[in-house]
Formats: structure tokens, C-alpha cells, sequence
């Protein structure tokens, strides 16, 4: 519950077998149109409370997926959710400790109601019971997005939102909408890897498997200095150009065919060397790599348009070979930290990834879109990147929480598999690490201490290599999970045997029927 929720927003990737098709609902909700800089500018944005909280997009995400592809009914989907609101489950460790962190959500007292007994945190094995959300839930299910956006839910949210300070309102939620988008890609290693477009970070992940496929990451070998020194590089020219050119392409024009080319990926992989850590890089020039040139600088913001038809993340695979990776989020562990009123709906603080300098790309604007740092993954064998031709064969469904920890731990697990040869479940629970890179964090205030975080399986060679390098290294404890969560899905093309692997490092399951 700390992770995703109602008041959240995400990305919904589905490969639809029969039709070879790859779709992305997008249910990323706008900034409220009162959050102007000059609002937040005296004091800057808080990371909890309501003034925290964007527009929540995710229930247009659930329902236009569900209208396209579903065979249920809205009621038969919701039940299971609607059962373990309603009567409970148990309190696991992890949830328990969650809960205890978050000063604001034991002491608030919509929150306090629900997370603690008479204020002290839930233990682990008590019960959680979430009887509002239950009865949200149930609303949502049988009035649909109108229940949530423009009836009495909505009226709840505003109401809240209003009486604690905050900027909500009713047209910001009856003007909020999810769209479907067409994916981006590149190839690696013999597969076409599938990606989310702006304002999800997805292009990131693309960048770097692009850069990393100049050398020879076989050669380098698996968790070597010299193998993590490359993706570390890799990974700091695609970050650098992310905060130089990516933001919500409503408003700005965003240069991803030039970013996601092989040929800008040979030329910017020239900047990498395998024998020293660069400390600052520069964002390269992708407009040269395109053949749509940028629009007038006259003219950079086009406004919203309609499109054509900590983070939760899971994969599924079915019995027919249809698949979702699905991302949803309230921005950081518990969101805001408040539940709206009676409502039961826990409040995302998504606002906390803004900027406020005027002139940088992702400033805060009323009625944009932030960029977010969600990104599905699905990595296809054969056929045709257009959908044409043979059709493509799954091979690989992956995805993770944890922010800009994302494309570099799905950036890992993938070139564990594709260049590896490992099993999902090796890929997922091998050693990992992290790089932070100032002033690239999508998090207020955005800078950081610069360093690579390491978990502390890696081989004192490696660790040594890196230092060698000119790497800040801070070794954390074996299995931390700061360095993602991922969920992996691989398809045997020959059999059709689907091998799954959820992470250790945090409460997770792998569960096939």
C-alpha cells in the first residue's frame, strides 16, 4: 500500500498476441492548475503533504486498458482487491517497519486511523484492514471513471485537498485523462527491446543499451570492473541528456528519434573511457540525428493535446501468450502520507519531481505532465519492429520500482540474459548496483553526492577495478534494495514453459497457474 494506490498514476504496457500489437496507456495525471512556480517558489515543494500531490491519473490508466482488452466485468476485476480491503490481511515485516518511518502517516489522522492501533504501528502479523478504500473501490467498480473524477470521490479529494491548504479541484480532476501511445525502440543482441515514450524515462534505458553495444560486453565479462565501469559510463550520457532534452512532449518538443539512434549512440560512445570515470558530462546534440528538425524557438510550448486512443511494478504473462507490464506509483513511500478524508485514497506526492528554474526543461507548469521515471520493458525475438512481417515472439517482460534506479537495473538484468545467458531468476538475484549522478536525480532538490552504490556481493576485483577507475564507491549491505526490485517474466520460444522470477529484496512472488 506504501507503493501504489488509487491516488497514484502509472504506464500499462500490453502485447496483444493475436493482433502482434504493443500498446501503452499512459495514466500520468497533470500538475493542478493552481501549482504555479510563483506558489511554491518562497518555500519550495515539500515532499509530503497535500501540497505535495498531483493530479491522480491512474484510474483512467486501469479503465481505458480494461475497455480495450478486458473480458470481466469491472466488479469480478475489482473483487479480489475489494476482499483484502475489506476483511484484512496480515502485516508483513517490511509493511510493518514501512509504517514506523513515516513520522506524518502515523501522526496525521485520517492516516493514523488506518496504519496504526492507537498510534503505535501496525506490528507485523496484525491485521490491515482498509474499509473506505473498500468502499471507493466498489464505487469505481460499479460508476466507473466518472465515480472517481466527477462524483462524490472527486467531491471527497477536493474537499480535503481544500481544507488542509492544498490545490485540487474539481476540473482538475474532470479534466484529467490517460492516452495510448505507441512504443520506442531499439535492437540488442538479436531482440527488439520495447520501451515507454516521454515523459516516461524510457528512452533511457534504450540509450543505453545502444552505447554499451559498441564495446564488447562479453569480452568485458559478467559483474567486472570493467563490464560495470562501461554501463556506469553508458548510463551517465544518457542521464545527462534526459535533464537536457525530456520533459512532457505537450509542451515541448522532445528529440527521441535523434536520442534513441545507433548513430548517435556511436558517436556519443567515443566520450567513454574504459579506463577513467568521467566526472561531468556533457548532453550531446540529437537534433543532428533526426530527420524532424526541432520546432521554432519561438514557439517551445504547444499546451496539451489529445492523443489517439516508490512504485508497484508487476508482469504477467497468460495461457493465449498476451502480456502487461504494468507500473503505477504514489512518487515516494507512502506519498503524501495523508488519506483523503473518508475516501480511504492515500495521496501521491508526485509534485516532489518538479523543477522550479524557469528555464529548465521539466519547470513546473499548470496542467503539464512531469517526467517520470516508470518505464515497462518487453524485449520480443524476430519479426518486424513495425508489426509487419513474421510475427514477433515475446522472450523477455521486465520492470522494477525505485525511481532512476529503474533503467539501470533493468539495463543489468537484461545484459544478464541477453549477453549472459542467465536465467531470469539469476539475472534478478544477481549482485547490482547504482549510480547517483548530480544534478540528474529526478527527487527535489535534484543534486546528490556523486557515487556508484554497490551491493556487497560484488568480488573484491571488481570493487578494487572500480576504485582504480576513479569510481566514489559506496558499498551497501548484500541484498539492499535500493537497487531495485525487479520482476522478470522469460518465454521459452521452443516450448512455450514461462520462467519467472520475482526479487528477494523485498516482499515478492513469482506464481504461475
Amino acid at each position: 500500500p506504501m507503493m501504489s494506490g488509487i491516488g497514484g498514476d502509472g504506464f500499462i504496457m500490453v502485447y496483444w498476441k493475436d493482433a502482434d500489437r504493443i500498446d501503452i496507456a499512459n495514466g500520468t495525471g497533470a500538475a493542478p492548475y493552481a501549482a504555479s512556480r510563483e506558489r511554491y517558489l518562497p518555500q519550495g515543494i515539500p515532499m509530503k503533504g497535500v501540497l505535495s500531490t498531483s493530479v491522480p491519473g491512474l484510474v483512467h490508466c486501469w479503465l481505458d486498458a480494461h475497455e480495450k482488452y478486458g473480458t470481466l466485468s469491472l466488479n469480478e476485476v475489482f473483487g479480489p482487491a475489494l476482499d483484502l480491503a475489506d476483511n484484512g490481511f496480515p502485516v508483513t515485516h517490511y509493511l510493518s517497519r514501512a509504517i514506523a518511518s513515516d513520522k506524518l502517516l502515523c501522526e496525521f489522522p485520517t492516516s493514523r486511523a488506518v496504519y496504526t492501533h492507537d498510534g503505535r504501528p501496525l506490528q507485523p502479523g496484525q491485521i490491515l484492514y482498509q474499509k473506505d478504500l473498500a468502499r471507493t473501490l466498489r464505487a469505481i467498480a460499479e460508476g466507473g471513471r466518472d465515480a472517481f473524477y466527477r462524483g462524490p470521490i472527486a467531491e471527497v479529494m477536493v474537499k480535503f485537498s481544500q481544507e488542509q491548504g492544498g490545490l485540487l479541484s474539481m476540473k482538475d480532476l474532470a479534466d484529467c485523462n490517460s492516452r495510448w501511445q505507441e512504443p520506442i525502440f531499439t535492437t540488442y543482441q538479436g531482440h527488439t527491446v520495447y520501451e515507454a515514450p516521454p515523459n516516461s524515462s524510457g528512452h533511457i534505458l534504450l540509450q543505453e543499451l545502444n552505447l554499451v553495444e559498441q564495446f564488447d560486453l562479453r569480452r568485458l565479462g559478467y559483474n567486472t570492473a570493467e563490464s560495470v565501469h562501461l554501463m556506469v559510463e553508458a548510463k551517465k550520457l544518457a542521464f545527462i541528456d534526459r535533464e537536457a532534452y525530456v520533459a512532457d512532449p505537450d509542451y515541448i518538443d522532445v528529440p527521441i528519434e535523434g536520442l534513441i539512434s545507433k548513430e548517435y549512440a556511436q558517436e556519443r560512445a567515443k566520450l567513454i573511457d574504459l579506463e577513467r570515470a568521467a566526472s561531468n558530462v556533457p548532453p550531446g546534440h540529437p537534433w543532428d540525428y533526426q530527420e524532424r528538425k526541432r520546432k521554432a524557438a519561438a514557439s517551445p510550448r504547444s499546451g496539451i493535446t489529445q492523443e489517439q486512443e516508490d512504485t508497484t511494478c508487476f508482469v504477467v504473462v497468460d495461457r493465449w501468450g498476451n502480456a502487461v507490464c504494468q507500473l503505477q506509483s504514489l512518487q515516494s513511500a507512502w506519498g503524501s502520507s495523508l488519506i483523503a478524508g473518508d475516501s480511504g485514497i492515500l495521496l501521491n506526492n508526485r509534485m516532489t519531481y518538479w523543477h522550479l528554474e524557469e528555464d529548465h526543461v521539466d519547470s513546473l507548469l499548470p496542467g503539464k505532465r512531469v517526467r517520470h521515471t516508470m518505464n515497462p520493458v518487453m524485449a520480443f525475438k524476430g519479426g518486424s519492429a513495425s508489426g509487419n512481417g513474421t510475427p514477433r515472439q515475446l522472450a523477455l517482460i521486465c520492470g522494477t520500482p525505485g525511481a532512476d534506479t529503474q533503467v539501470q537495473t533493468n539495463l543489468q538484468v537484461l545484459s544478464h540474459v541477453l549477453d549472459f545467458g542467465m536465467t531470469v531468476a539469476e539475472a534478478v538475484e544477481a549482485p547490482r548496483w547504482k549510480n547517483n549522478q548530480s544534478p540528474t536525480e529526478s527527487n527535489i532538490p535534484h543534486v546528490c553526492n556523486e557515487e556508484l552504490i554497490m551491493e556487497g556481493r560484488f568480488s573484491e576485483d571488481t570493487i578494487n577495478g572500480l576504485r582504480r577507475r576513479g569510481h566514489e564507491l559506496n558499498i551497501l549491505e548484500p541484498w539492499d534494495g535500493v537497487t531495485g526490485r525487479e520482476m522478470m517474466i522469460q518465454v521459452d520460444s521452443d516450448t512455450g514453459v514461462l520462467h519467472g522470477a520475482a526479487d528477494p529484496r523485498y516482499d515478492g512472488y513469482a506464481v504461475g497457474w
